[in-house]
């Protein structure tokens, strides 16, 4: 599994309805698309749920490089690009999967948190803790699915969650979902990836 994430910060008064309804227009767009696990379409709006910023940042959970590697070089990830500017992508090497409590509902809000892996840790026990949350954050009222990845270039861990519930039980950046892809979400590995 690989995570991917970019994102798109917006002007403090940009109009967020028309995120909304480019989402809307084209998000059906991924959700058969080859190697792909999940595409969770995600916004931040400034003054809400504790957002400093508007944002849209669609968060992926891949099943294949080949499939990332279509989406971005293969001429979709163009058209992000064409409207909002080329991003920084981030990507992050799965640690963790587990499906949710509430697994069979439609998500309302995601929540991603990013933590450094600190100097001096012994990495395989932290690993085991870090992959050990996202079952820990599956297991909680409401969660829809959980993962957990690192990148270790920049030696930091991102805990991704979706919610079926407007109060997620995560901390961190919280995002309405407007579109969940999710062609091989059945197919992403579950639990532990060592």
């Amino acid at each position: 599994m690989h995570a991917m994430q970019y994102e798109f910060t917006l002007p403090a008064d940009y109009d967020m309805g028309i995120v909304r309804s480019r989402v809307a227009r084209v998000g059906h767009l991924l959700d058969d698309w080859d190697g792909l696990g999940i595409k969770t379409y995600v916004m931040r709006e400034r003054g809400r749920n504790g957002s400093p910023v508007n944002q849209y940042g669609p968060f992926y959970l891949w099943n294949t490089v080949e499939g990332m590697n279509t989406f971005l070089w293969g001429g979709a990830f163009q058209g992000p690009v064409d409207d909002f500017g080329r991003p920084a992508v981030r990507q992050w090497t799965g640690l963790a999967f587990e499906e949710g409590t509430a697994a069979g509902s439609a998500p309302v809000r995601a929540v991603r948190r990013r933590q450094p892996v600190p100097e001096g840790v012994e990495l395989a026990s932290f690993m085991a803790d870090a992959a050990a949350g996202a079952g820990q954050l599956a297991a909680q009222d409401g969660a829809v699915l959980a993962a957990t990845a690192v990148d270790t270039r920049a030696w930091e861990l991102v805990h991704f969650s979706l919610w079926a519930q407007d109060a997620p039980g995560a901390e961190g950046d919280v995002f309405e979902v407007l579109h969940l892809s999710a062609p091989g979400r059945d197919r992403l590995p579950r639990g532990r990836q060592w």
